[in-house]
Formats: C-alpha cells, sequence, structure tokens
C-alpha cells in the first residue's frame, strides 16, 4: 500500500553517568578518585534509501528510541557509547516537527544522510574533580538527559514535471505511453491511487522525470475526493503538464477543465499555480465534431496567456515527440537544482532554550514549585555534592524562580517543596 505520510516518536539515547569511586588498593588506604566517564547516547539518524518510495515502514511502528550510554566504572572505566539508530527513508521525504509542522529536514539532493537527535553526552566521574582543596570528590556527573520529539513525516516525490488534470482524462495512458511507468489502466474515476513516476528518455535531448499526480476535482484543496491527499506531490515539479480529454468523450468542457484545475492548484499553493505549464490536449483521435475545433478554441483561450497548446494522443501516439522536446527545451532554461525546502526547526536549539513554564504555589505552609523544565534540572543535578548543589541553586536564580518566591512572599527559614524535596530558604 502506497503511504506518503506518517507520524512517529523519536528519541536519542541519554548518556551516561559519570561514576564515583576511589582507588582501594594494598598498602594505598587513601586512594584518590578513579571514576569513569559515562559513554554517548546514540543519535537518531535520517539516510535515504534509493530503494524505498513509500513510508509504509512507519505505519506499523511508530516508536523509535536510540540505546542510552553505558555508565563509567571503576579504575577510570569508560563506559561504552551506545549504538546510533539508523531510520530509511524514500528520497523526498519532510520530516517535521508535529507541534509547530517547522521543517526539520528534507532528504533530498545532497542531504541524505541527517542527525535529527543527538544522543547525550556522558557525564564526567570524579577523577576530573579533584582539586588541591578538594581531594576526594565525591561527585560524578550525571549524563546529558536524551532528546525526544514527535515528527510527521512526509513524502513529496522528487520529479520535474507533473502530470495534473481531472480524472479519466488519460493521463496513466500519457505516462505509459512516453516512460518506462507501467501505471494501471482502466476506465474508472480516481484509477490511480498513487502518485507514479515515470522516466522520459530522449534522443539528442536531456530526459527528465515525471509524476502522474491522481486526479484532482473541483474542491480538492478543501479536501474533497481523493485529489488533496497529492496535491503536495506538485509542490517539487518545475513545470506542469495540464492533461485535458480534448474530445469531450464525456461530456466535460476542456476549457472549463483547466480553470478548475488551476483554482485547485492556486488555493493550495500560489507560488505552485504560476510556474509554467503546458496543456496536452489528448484524445484528438475521439474528435468528430465538425462544428467548432476544440484544438483552436483551447489554443485561443491559453496560449495569449502564454501556455503552450500540443494536441496529442495517448492511444495513438500522436503528437508526443513534439510536446516531449518543448518540455525538454524548457526545463533547459530553469535552475537544474531539484527544489528543497530550508530547515525551520533545529531541535538541539529548540529543547536546550525552550522556556518551560513553572508554578510557584503557597501549599499547607510550604512554597511549593513546579514544572517541567525543574523537573528535568533535579534529575540531572547531583543534589547530595556541594558543588551540584551550587549548580542547582544558579539555575533557580537565572530562571527566575528566586525572585518569583520572594515576591510571593517567602522569608528566611521557609520551607521550599519541589517534587518530594524540601528545603529550607536562605538568602
Amino acid at each position: 500500500m502506497f503511504a506518503d505520510r506518517a507520524k512517529i516518536y523519536i528519541r536519542s539515547g541519554k548518556g551516561g553517568d559519570g561514576h564515583a569511586s576511589f582507588r582501594r588498593e594494598l598498602y594505598v588506604p587513601n586512594g584518590g578518585p578513579d571514576g569513569g566517564d559515562g559513554g554517548r547516547g546514540g543519535d537518531v539518524i535520517f539516510e535515504v534509501d534509493k530503494g524505498l518510495n513509500t513510508l509504509a515502514d512507519f505505519r506499523h511502528k511508530r516508536k523509535f528510541t536510540a540505546q542510552d550510554g553505558e555508565p563509567g566504572g571503576k579504575r577510570r572505566c569508560h563506559g561504552k557509547d551506545a549504538k546510533d539508530i539508523v531510520l530509511n527513508v524514500p528520497e523526498g521525504t519532510i520530516i517535521r516537527e508535529a507541534e509547530t509542522n517547522k521543517i526539520i529536514a528534507d532528504m533530498s539532493g545532497d542531504n541524505t544522510r541527517q542527525i535529527v537527535l543527538k544522543g547525550g553526552k556522558g557525564g564526567l566521574g570524579n577523577m576530573h574533580f579533584a582539586t588541591a582543596t578538594m581531594q576526594v570528590p565525591k561527585y560524578a556527573q550525571p549524563g546529558k538527559p536524551a532528546q525526544e520529539l514527535w515528527v510527521n513525516l512526509e513524502l513529496k516525490v522528487i520529479a520535474d514535471v507533473g502530470l495534473v488534470g481531472f480524472p479519466n482524462v488519460g493521463k496513466s495512458t500519457f505516462l505509459s505511453r512516453v516512460t518506462n511507468a507501467q501505471p494501471k489502466i482502466a476506465n474508472y474515476h480516481f484509477t490511480t491511487l498513487t502518485p507514479n513516476l515515470g522516466v522520459v528518455d530522449l534522443e539528442g535531448a536531456k530526459g527528465f522525470v515525471i509524476a502522474d499526480i491522481p486526479g484532482l476535482i473541483e474542491g480538492a484543496s478543501e479536501g474533497v475526493g481523493l485529489g488533496h491527499e497529492f496535491l503536495r506531490h506538485v509542490e517539487r515539479t518545475k513545470l506542469m503538464i495540464h492533461v485535458v480529454d480534448a474530445a469531450g468523450t464525456e461530456g466535460r468542457d476542456p476549457v472549463d477543465d483547466i480553470y478548475k484545475i488551476n483554482a485547485e492548484l492556486k488555493a493550495y499553493n500560489e507560488e505552485i499555480a504560476s510556474r509554467p505549464q503546458v496543456i496536452a490536449a489528448n484524445k484528438i483521435d475521439l474528435i468528430y465534431s465538425e462544428d467548432e475545433d476544440p484544438i483552436e478554441r483551447l489554443r485561443s483561450e491559453f496560449e495569449p496567456q502564454g501556455i503552450k497548446v500540443f494536441p496529442i494522443s495517448g492511444v495513438t501516439g500522436e503528437g508526443l515527440s513534439d510536446l516531449l522536446y518543448y518540455v525538454s527545451s524548457e526545463l533547459q532554461n530553469m535552475d537544474e537544482k531539484p527544489i528543497v525546502f530550508e530547515q525551520e526547526y533545529f531541535p538541539e536549539e529548540e529543547l536546550i532554550h525552550i522556556d518551560l513554564p513553572y508554578t510557584v504555589e503557597i501549599i499547607d505552609d510550604m512554597y511549593v514549585v513546579e514544572g517541567p523544565k525543574i523537573e528535568k534540572m533535579l534529575g540531572y543535578t547531583n543534589l547530595d555534592s556541594e558543588k551540584g548543589f551550587a549548580f542547582f541553586q544558579k539555575f533557580l536564580k537565572e530562571a527566575g524562580i528566586l525572585e518569583k518566591l520572594e515576591e510571593a512572599g517567602i522569608q528566611e527559614g521557609d520551607t521550599v517543596k519541589m517534587y518530594g524535596l524540601q528545603f529550607e530558604y536562605y538568602r
């Protein structure tokens, strides 16, 4: 089954804790500190796999966690670094932060491998904290915490040209005729339920990749029908081929169809709607009308707007060569670089500097302070050591928590409670 979207949870590995220990050897009763450092936590890495073309692998498994680093050991033993976790995705996958929908990475072009979440650094063992005045440090640094995110994966196919048009106008037949693609073809609306990619090879000219975007209908940009599910796949295309049923075999008006498709593209993304377009007036082998030439009608309507019209037959092959060589020529005049979306969300910065809320309440004559950042800092800091406690006090001051307590009326000797821990307040 084709899958072009998925929502998954990713978590890097926590750094291993540093170790606090001392040399205990024969004839060395008071040996110095020899606690080793913790190992690095595993990274979460996304990598392009050219053999994949859907996100189906993420439909059944949604949580991906890297390993934690090993804690340090005695005798200066360094904890083992954890293995990274590598998630393979098809080329063209965009990774977005789920809450803001900002882009973390676009796995296309030169970007074939990206570290999205870094594992935590290992904590330092107590051998690093010995000084002239503190020769027996009992403090070892905890490992840096893991990072975690919910991300949306979104596949936008890599193609130079997008085929758009209403259902049943002959797009699949056209694609099968001009490329190596083998789409299913039948006389049903929405026969094509997946974007089909094909490569056009031209003698004496540069080939290109073409994508058949499943049939759009009026209201697709607002979620009507299935077309809106696939509009994202035209976002990377540099040029659009509008396929219309010039013969009107189902009673449709080809001029009206083109205006409706353009309206849907504009409603979805104005920039996409402004990209170069070509009209493929299909099914000319079925034109029998003697009253009005539908090809001339299309030309008189759209060529003054700068949109070329090519009469073609996907069944007989008539007119296809002229259309394809024209498209190849137009692409040569455009930027050859693929359309790559810029990064908007930087997990490292966002997760470290995020301004998490906290509350200060007076409950049973105690000042209760709670909040996610405080909870994380308590897990990160060794309060049993003098150094760790001083570090935590500095955090409380810089975060404005001490100021909030004073505004709430706290006095020296009052009790402060934070997640089960209680302290006496002193200035």
